[in-house]
């Protein structure tokens, strides 16, 4: 049998699945990672990641035969900064996505090259969650790590490709995110790094998921069970691998991604170059991921039910937390008995674009219940995946669903209803993407041809949730309240 192990360095868990040439998750595993909030910066440990991921590889390597592993590939989040040495060390915690540290240096870049010129260049706005911003933060705060800095890396996943085979390299959809690449043609533009006072040679080297990066390190196979020289290969930034395993390959057809943040997206041969819509290059060449993207989807759904749990131990565990949620939906009805979530906890990058927004709760009366809050909690969520989709020009013909979030039940239905149409939730969806960078491996060693291969056998696997009759109407009018009050929030 033939293996692909792969990961994901996600912004909550590392997760792994050995995923053989049947397309079948043999073995599968997660190891929980923190993140540091301090003073508003919001940042994670690459070494971190690095030690969850050896201790996934481990198991693997005891559960299957070395030998029978082909290629190691992994998906990651994106968005990131993180400095490395030459030894492929870290020189500062990674700085997340998330982090808006750097607003008043995206002021600076914009005077500096004019307001629409990196809007132009990569399709993307340009705010403080943009890389090129952070690295000003940086040299203008902590311009000792500059000097100590090999190469900048900008996704989780680069990272422990370096310690594995100590490549310098980061993806194409990934490079999308971070405000130096030129998104027609995926190259680096080293004028907007040097515009900062920063060398271009600081940049890592662009890759397309397929492409083979490097081979296991003498060291890495001893601190991973893996063997030495097995393939490394680029993979993918997470929207790249999810955009697959959504089973969109075409105009029209769209997908929901529900992690801690989530995004809905569709694929097109252009850049859209609407007001929210970032544009990323896709995993098959040629073809672009159009996307609105919210920083809050399931990590609402979390501190929801975290706060609502009663008798939280130390010993208690997150799945306990997520059951206890379960149950006060079983009680719960649509349209929260006129409660209203607007789930602004972090900030939001649509449908309002504002760091400094938070969230609110509306409509709370004397016989307002938990089940209310938790079912206006993911109703809030759910009202802004629908004004991600409107905002797109294709009209969909078709929905799915993807991600952790897909494990509650009703979150899956009430999107049917607030969205008026059918949504196709693939089985094994939390590690559906690791099926889906496995299949650049096995493009890359020339077992299938393209990436339609893993498609027409995801379509295959599905559950699928209907909108019922009798709540579309009553999701039209809280929709329309919801529309009527959001924009109330946002910061003066």
């Amino acid at each position: 049998m033939k293996y692909v192990a792969t990961f994901d360095i996600g912004s909550t868990a590392v997760k792994g699945a050995l995923v053989n040439n049947k397309w079948d998750i043999t073995h599968s595993g997660s190891r929980e990672i923190t993140t540091i909030y301090n003073d508003g910066h919001i940042e994670q440990s690459p070494v971190q990641w690095y030690d969850c991921f050896c201790e996934l590889a481990k198991e693997f390597a005891i559960q299957v035969n070395p030998a029978e592993i082909a290629g190691v590939v992994m998906s990651g989040q994106m968005q990131n900064l993180i400095m490395l040495d030459r030894k492929s060390m870290p020189l500062h915690n990674a700085i997340l996505y998330s982090d808006a540290r750097a607003d008043s240096q995206v002021k600076r870049i914009n005077a500096l090259l004019g307001d629409n010129t990196i809007v132009q260049v990569t399709g993307n706005p340009f705010d403080a969650s943009i890389p090129l911003a952070k690295l000003l933060w940086i040299r203008e705060n902590i311009p000792d790590i500059i000097e100590k800095t090999y190469k900048i890396v900008f996704s989780s996943k680069d990272t422990i490709i370096s310690r594995l085979c100590g490549a310098f390299v980061t993806d194409v959809t990934t490079a999308s995110t971070v405000g130096m690449m030129d998104i027609t043609d995926n190259k680096w533009r080293n004028d907007l790094l040097e515009s900062i006072g920063l060398k271009q040679n600081l940049l890592p080297r662009l890759c397309y998921a397929h492409e083979e990066v490097g081979r296991v390190s003498t060291i890495a196979a001893k601190e991973t069970g893996l063997l030495k020289n097995t393939p490394v290969y680029a993979g993918t930034g997470d929207a790249g691998a999810t955009t697959l395993a959504g089973c969109v390959s075409k105009p029209g057809e769209y997908y929901i991604y529900l992690g801690t943040s989530g995004w809905v997206a569709t694929v097109s041969n252009e850049v859209l170059r609407y007001e929210g819509v970032f544009n990323l290059a896709a995993m098959p060449t040629g073809l672009f991921i159009n996307s609105v993207l919210f920083l809050n989807a399931g990590n609402v759904h979390k501190w929801i039910c975290s706060i609502l749990t009663p008798n939280k131990g130390s010993d208690s565990q997150q799945s306990d937390i997520y059951k206890y949620g379960s149950e006060l939906l079983k009680d719960s009805t649509p349209g929260s008995n006129g409660l209203f979530c607007f789930p602004y906890l972090v900030g939001e990058r649509f449908p309002i674009v504002d760091n400094a927004i938070r969230g609110a709760y509306i409509g709370i009366t004397p016989k307002t219940t938990k089940s209310d809050l938790v079912r206006a909690a993911l109703e809030g969520v759910a009202y802004s995946i629908r004004q991600g989709i409107e905002h797109h020009s294709e009209i969909p013909i078709s929905i799915s669903l993807i991600g952790g979030g897909t494990r509650e039940a009703v979150m899956c239905q009430l999107l049917s209803d607030v969205l008026g149409t059918p949504i196709a939730v693939y089985s094994d969806a939390e590690y559906a993407p690791s099926q889906a960078i496995a299949a650049s491996v096995f493009i890359s060693q020339r077992d299938i041809d393209k990436y339609d291969a893993f498609i027409n056998m995801r379509k295959s696997e599905c559950t699928m949730y209907y909108p019922a009759c009798e709540n579309i109407s009553i999701y039209q009018e809280t929709y329309r309240k919801y529309l009527s009050i959001y924009p109330a929030l946002k910061a003066p």
